[in-house]
């Protein structure tokens, strides 16, 4: 396999984008924050927040990055291909978006994991997050498809 590029993506990217969750077995908003509107507009507001990674044409991985105004930046939706999977692309796609934030002034990095994704899970532990079993996540949800 040739080595995959990296590069930002745009709202032309989000068929393939979904196509990737989809593969991955991602569940999706499509409805709420993964909408094509939702998406184009965070893409507009911070469009060096979505980088995928590509082999040929093919979009394998893809992750976005978030914050929230103050020093704390978000990783979210990371997913990579299941053929391309242990060969360093989400390690890549992590170490980008960090990069990204970074360059605003964030200096703590957050992911939500589902308890049952032992393979994030890992991969988070090995370059360097540390579990935290101390805090509950939370939510309300006007709709279920948010």
């Amino acid at each position: 396999m040739e080595q995959p590029t990296f590069k930002l993506v745009t709202i032309e990217d989000y068929d393939r984008i979904k196509s990737l969750w989809h593969r991955a077995g991602l569940q999706s908003r499509l409805k709420g924050r993964d909408s094509f509107v939702m998406m184009q507009q965070q893409m507009e507001a911070n469009p060096d927040l979505f980088i995928g990674a590509f082999s040929d044409d093919r979009m394998i991985g893809f992750v976005i990055g978030s914050f929230d105004g103050r020093l704390k930046g978000w990783i979210n939706r990371l997913s990579v291909d299941p053929e391309y999977r242990r060969l360093g692309i989400a390690q890549e796609l992590i170490a980008r978006v960090e990069e990204a934030l970074e360059k605003r002034g964030i200096t703590l990095f957050c992911a939500l994991i589902e308890s049952s994704n032992i393979e994030s899970l890992n991969l988070f532990r090995k370059i360097g997050y540390v579990p935290h079993d101390d805090i509950l996540y939370v939510s309300r949800r006007k709709s279920q498809d948010i």
